[in-house]
């Protein structure tokens, strides 16, 4: 899946609407934040948006988890209740689809996330994202793996089962029609 480079004026009204209204319906995830502050972020970050549209399109319906002081921006993560299912069946990363002799995947979840300019994220975000809500109670997704375990063949992934949040690995060349990735990006940040 390619990913936009512009988002259009109708687009970007559609998706600030989108995000509000998640927004308000899930307090618990970024408590002490105001919509209008997040608001007056993303009109003025617009350049910002491509990455939020290629993460609403691909089924991650993005929200506001943190506000950063010291970037002075927001950290929008993917809080689909399942991994976002525009970005399953994906190896870990470019080698690990690569090392595969057939039946590739058309592309892998680091290489999908850097096109969408999006970070995958790491295990203490994953775990702060399941503290506001269960997610991946059927799926799983791919979590950025330390470059010791990934230089073995490993990669890392998570998931919620029996009321816990569990870190499992598998070789980076696996791919799973259950299996995507989690993204986040931050808006407002400098660059």
């Amino acid at each position: 899946m390619k990913y936009v480079l512009t988002v259009s004026q109708e687009q970007e009204e559609n998706l600030i609407s989108a995000l509000q209204t998640r927004f308000l319906a899930n307090p618990q995830r970024h408590p002490n934040i105001q919509w209008e502050e997040v608001q007056r972020k993303l009109l003025a970050n617009k350049g910002s948006l491509r990455s939020l549209w290629a993460m609403e399109t691909s089924g991650g319906e993005p929200d506001v988890l943190e506000y950063d002081s010291a970037k002075d921006a927001y950290l929008f993560v993917d809080c689909s209740p399942e991994s976002p299912a525009g970005r399953r069946s994906l190896c870990y990363d470019r080698a690990g689809l690569e090392s595969r002799k057939d039946a590739r995947p058309e592309t892998s979840a680091m290489d999908m996330a850097t096109e969408m300019g999006i970070e995958i994220l790491n295990e203490g975000l994953y775990r702060k994202l399941q503290a506001t809500g269960h997610y991946d109670t059927k799926t799983s997704s791919w979590i950025l793996t330390p470059p010791e375990i990934r230089k073995l063949g490993g990669a890392l992934f998570m998931e919620y089962r029996y009321g816990t949040v569990f870190v499992y690995h598998n070789g980076a060349q696996s791919y799973y029609a259950a299996r995507g990735f989690r993204g986040s990006v931050y808006i407002g940040a400098m660059k």
